[in-house]
């Protein structure tokens, strides 16, 4: 089975939603405001990390490890 991974393209919605675990790590860049915007439904990780001023890979990274962390 083909591990999911979460990357750049992948929308803050879809996370938010099939990822609870990566929700801490999305607080830490973004703020609670992720989780009640309509417009994270559509928005990707890259859109987010360039409206917050960070690196899309740094928070793509913690969050692929939350889920590791889940899973393991």
């Amino acid at each position: 089975m083909a591990e999911t991974k979460i990357t750049k393209k992948s929308s803050i919605g879809e996370v938010i939603k099939n990822y609870p675990e990566a929700e801490p790590v999305l607080k830490k860049y973004f703020g609670s405001g992720c989780f009640t915007c309509p417009g994270s439904k559509m928005e990707d990780i890259a859109f987010g990390a360039m409206m917050h001023n960070m690196d899309p890979e740094v928070i793509i990274k913690e969050l692929n490890d939350a889920i590791a962390k889940k899973k393991g």
